[in-house]
């Protein structure tokens, strides 16, 4: 049968064995219990690399033990400070006094770069390695190694148990950093898979931030075909070598903390393309689209990095171009933290025209406004790479055309993170290379960074009507008051009214205000994230936090705006210079500092990153480019509990947003939703979770009630589909959480969300449901559910199509199906004829015949719109109770309440009869008194009534109300 040593364990090893990777069991391995290098093979590639230890091999045995110290000093604590010196000693520190008279010499440990040289090297697979060799070892399924050097360990779970997944195997492999860390020191990554999902990442990451690997043509994943065409593009030799030596690096986050960051596959891809096409020579440029919050810092990070260390370039020079006029940005930022050696800010433009006259070679950052003054070549040299973040911009005043014009001979390539129109030639003359058919040399979409994680879907929430601004009829009262007016003159008139007056109302301002308090903590702060307020102007800024400190602590808002050009200092208070504005803006990005939203205007728009942003409040009209790089503030990953970035909108621009989105694939308007849409369908998603528990009663506490739910679904494939239902149910109540809306349901939701816990249901993915779960669930169920996973299921509002799909499937004939279903409508209509929801139902049906008959939708699609009207029949008729038996159930219930009435029980008769009396409405049905599951759910009905909201805890008057209810409902 199936296991994880004969399916994952050897599909992996089969396939590395094929990518070059020689196979060698662990136990006949030469190395001593405690040793984590193979020596004998250290020493040998050493001896076979370099001629100096070849000429005396004793040597090799010195540079071991250097090796060696590094392995044994390691603690947790440190291990990604001796994972980078091990890089540093491997690839840059590594000289030793072995040349003539004790010269140093540098040595090599590796092959690199050149086939040749990559030949050089000896690459083993081994599986089930243990360390260290003796009692209480840790066995690894899988170790790569690279002459010697452990440099990849994979984890591998069975396919063919649901409740394991590629988490498990990253949970071990985070363990064994902690309690093996020595095993870790030469580690260029470690992966995951169960045979359906493959994620890798490096040491001392977070298991939440590690990615798939994908290849171009192939970005799905669920079956062992989909992880063997991620191992065997990934682990290849070559690119093991590439990414251990180009595409790690070691950064310094704002604690002085270092963590290491290892590529995604889109930037792998992004920066190789880069490289690749500037060996080559030609074509001199290209145009990246990597959607805003994928890593394009990160793209240019490890393209600058390799650019400069390969030989064959000869030394070049490496620019990244900024459309900021400031260098106050998420690409600066990146680039410091990492620690680049050869760095270089340039920040006038005297500044540039010295670097490239005096011919520097080194990495540079500058902004595209330092070219503005060029009026001739700079230098000529054909090894200047530019790297020119946000290029669609770069047609401001021919800025692109100045760029040349100083360097005629450099390579050019623009990077964006949102889709361009091709309308916008200015970018493609600049940027876009012939050769590349699409117009671009990589794309990574919006869709693709979804689906990977790498960044969160945006919600779009509208705003009551009365804060909305009605653009349509403000135009039209405009028209009516220029009416006679001269083109010119309305043009002159329009810049002093219209949206500015509006703008500018104080009593809208003060409403707006209101409602972003009153949404942000309601929504916003519970969950533990931040806003940022978008106003139309800097003016704007000012009133807005002047009403917002109406409502709020003066300290929980700010203003980050441009101060230049303030001749009255109207807005000194906010002047700051750099340290100062990189103080606020790291207070704003503290989960723990009172600041909790932000005004700008401008400013933070682009190049702006805080993860902890989840609200934009936009109040200001914006479109294209701006209005994307905008809303994509907020969609950056920050913890397990956020799952969407969130855009309220009070200017009425969705279909700005819409078109933004538009400009490559219609696909992409799927990542807004509406909170509004998704509201409607929580009782329908939580009527189908509950409908799996019929007849228990969830009032019961304890293993009685546990065990009671659990038998209602004794199967994994009942837990499964329970699973999946409950899943869509969280989705959407995660969306909207803690908006009072779902007060109602919260009874139900906790409960359900209890037994979700208990049986642990899975799917294709396993593990993962559990990470579905977001924060404010883990506060309803007391702690007892993980958060997690980011959902890359955008389209909760097709669950029900998605169900009706599922059972045409399942018909064989769908044309009895229909007939079936048509007649049993017709039936349900005609008995409640004079009952104005069937009349309007009626209708419906007759629309809708019309339609198939003219030929108008087809057989599959007229059964699906019939089974819709038949879910609202089933609805309606559960509403409908016959009068006559509501007048005898409410006159028999009246005179049982009045009778029992005295002063201990202080009951107002008429309302405990209308609340019996409505929820006995709900729950019952034609025939109910004949089935368990009827009595069952009206006796939990009651209880819900006498024993809960009225606190009468008498069973006689319990067993006589049940009577009255059995005969008279």
């Amino acid at each position: 049968m199936f296991n994880e040593d004969n399916t994952i364990e050897q599909m992996v090893i089969s396939t590395l064995k094929n990518n070059g990777w020689n196979y060698i069991a662990a136990e006949e391995m030469p190395r001593r219990e405690s040793d984590v290098l193979v020596e004998p093979m250290v020493k040998e590639a050493l001896i076979r690399l370099n001629p100096e230890i070849a000429e005396k091999p004793e040597r090799a045995d010195e540079v071991i033990y250097k090796l060696r110290t590094l392995m044994i000093s390691v603690q947790p604590h440190n291990l990604v400070t001796q994972n980078e010196s091990l890089k540093k000693l491997v690839f840059e520190e590594n000289s030793f006094p072995f040349g003539k008279d004790g010269r140093m010499v540098p040595i090599r440990f590796f092959g690199t770069m050149t086939k040749e040289q990559l030949a050089l090297n000896e690459y083993v697979v081994t599986n089930q390695w243990v360390y260290p060799q003796k009692d209480n070892g840790k066995r690894l399924d899988i170790v790569l190694l690279i002459n010697g050097f452990p440099v990849a360990i994979g984890e591998l779970k069975t396919p063919v148990r649901q409740a394991i997944t590629w988490l498990d195997g990253a949970g071990d492999i985070s363990s064994y950093e902690k309690s093996i860390p020595e095993m870790f020191v030469t580690n260029v990554f470690n992966f995951a898979t169960e045979g359906k999902c493959y994620r890798y990442g490096s040491v001392g990451m977070p298991i939440n931030m590690w990615g798939p690997w994908h290849t171009p043509d192939h970005k799905t994943e669920g079956s062992l075909a989909d992880v063997k065409v991620s191992v065997a593009d990934m682990i290849t030799p070559e690119k093991v070598m590439d990414i251990f030596q180009f595409f790690t690096l070691f950064a310094t986050d704002k604690k002085h903390q270092k963590y290491k960051v290892i590529c995604r596959y889109q930037q792998y891809e992004g920066a190789n393309l880069i490289v690749e096409r500037v060996k080559a020579g030609y074509p001199k440029k290209g145009l990246i689209w990597h959607f805003q919050g994928s890593g394009k810092s990160l793209l240019m990070v490890f393209a600058a990095q390799k650019l400069r260390m390969i030989p064959e370039l000869q030394n070049p020079t490496v620019v990244i171009v900024d459309d900021r006029l400031d260098l106050e940005t998420q690409i600066t930022a990146t680039f410091n933290a990492s620690d680049i050696p050869n760095l270089e800010s340039i920040s006038t433009k005297q500044e540039l025209n010295d670097f490239f006259t005096q011919d520097m070679r080194k990495i540079a950052i500058t902004t595209i406004f330092r070219f503005g003054d060029v009026e001739k070549e700079l230098n000529p040299r054909d090894n200047i790479i530019l790297m020119v973040d946000e290029a669609h911009r770069t047609q401001e005043g021919d800025l692109g055309e100045k760029m040349r014009l100083a360097l005629p001979n450099a390579f050019f390539f623009g990077l964006t993170g949102t889709p361009i129109n091709r309308i916008d030639k200015n970018t493609f003359k600049t940027f876009g290379a012939m050769e590349d058919r699409s117009g671009y040399m990589s794309r990574y979409t919006f869709s693709d960074s979804i689906r990977d994680k790498a960044t969160l879907p945006l919600n779009f929430e509208p705003v009551p009507v009365d804060l909305h601004i009605d653009k349509d009829k403000l135009d039209q009262e405009f028209d009516a008051l220029t009416e006679g007016l001269s083109e010119e003159d309305r043009a002159e008139l329009s810049k002093h009214v219209n949206m500015k007056a509006i703008m500018y109302d104080r009593k809208r301002i003060a409403k707006v205000c209101k409602h972003i308090v009153e949404h942000y903590q309601s929504k916003i702060e519970p969950n533990g994230y931040k806003g940022q307020v978008v106003c139309y102007d800097r003016e704007c800024c000012l009133m807005y936090k002047e009403e917002l400190d109406k409502l709020l602590p003066e300290e929980a808002t700010t203003i980050v705006m441009d101060t230049n050009n303030d001749k009255e200092d109207r807005y000194k208070k906010y002047r700051r210079n750099r340290d100062e504005e990189a103080k606020v803006l790291d207070q704003f990005r503290d989960k723990d500092h009172p600041l909790k939203l932000v005004i700008v205007t401008a400013k933070l728009l682009t190049g702006f990153d805080a993860p902890i942003l989840q609200a934009m409040y936009l109040d200001k009209p914006m479109k294209d480019h701006t209005l994307l790089q905008a809303i994509c503030r907020t969609n950056r990953t920050y913890d397990e509990g956020k799952t969407n970035g969130l855009i309220v909108d009070y200017i009425g621009i969705f279909d700005n947003v819409a078109k933004a989105l538009d400009f490559d694939e219609s696909s992409m308007k799927k990542v807004i939703t509406n909170i509004e849409e998704v509201k409607k369908q929580v009782p329908a998603l939580m009527r189908k979770c509950l409908s799996y528990f019929m007849g228990v009663d969830r009032t019961v506490d304890g293993w009685e009630g546990l065990l009671a739910a659990q038998e209602c679904i004794p199967t994994n494939k009942d837990k499964d589909e329970f699973g999946a239902d409950y899943r869509v149910l969280n989705r959407a109540w995660n969306a909207l959480s803690p908006d009072p809306f779902l007060d109602k349901f919260k009874f139900d939701y906790v409960w359900l969300s209890k037994v979700y816990e208990s049986v642990k249901p899975t799917d294709s993915r396993g593990a993962l449901v559990w990470a579905a779960l977001g924060a404010k669930t883990l506060e309803l169920v007391h702690q007892n559910i993980q958060v997690g996973e980011v959902h890359d299921d955008l389209e909760i509002l097709t669950l029900d199509a998605a169900l009706i799909d599922d059972f045409i499937r399942k018909q064989k004939d769908v044309r009895k199906t229909t007939m079936k279903v048509e007649i049993d409508l017709v039936a349900k209509i005609r008995e409640h004829t004079n009952d104005p929801k069937f009349v309007k139902l009626g209708q419906k049906l007759e629309e809708l015949r019309e339609r198939h008959e003219q030929g108008l939708i087809n057989s599959i699609e007229f059964l699906k719109l019939l089974l819709e009207l038949a879910k609202e029949a089933a609805q309606a008729e559960k509403e409908v109770v016959p009068e006559e038996e509501i007048d005898r159930g409410k006159a028999a219930l009246t005179e049982l309440f009045n009778g029992i009435r005295n002063d201990k029980t202080p009951v107002i008769v008429e309302r405990i009869v209308v609340d019996i009396d409505d929820i006995v409405k709900i729950v019952r049905f034609p025939g109910w008194q004949g089935t368990t599951t009827g009595k069952n759910e009206v006796k939990k009905a009651l209880r819900s009534v006498i024993w809960i909201k009225y606190k009468i805890k008498d069973k006689e008057v319990f067993d006589k109300a049940y009577d009255y209810i059995e005969q008279y409902y």
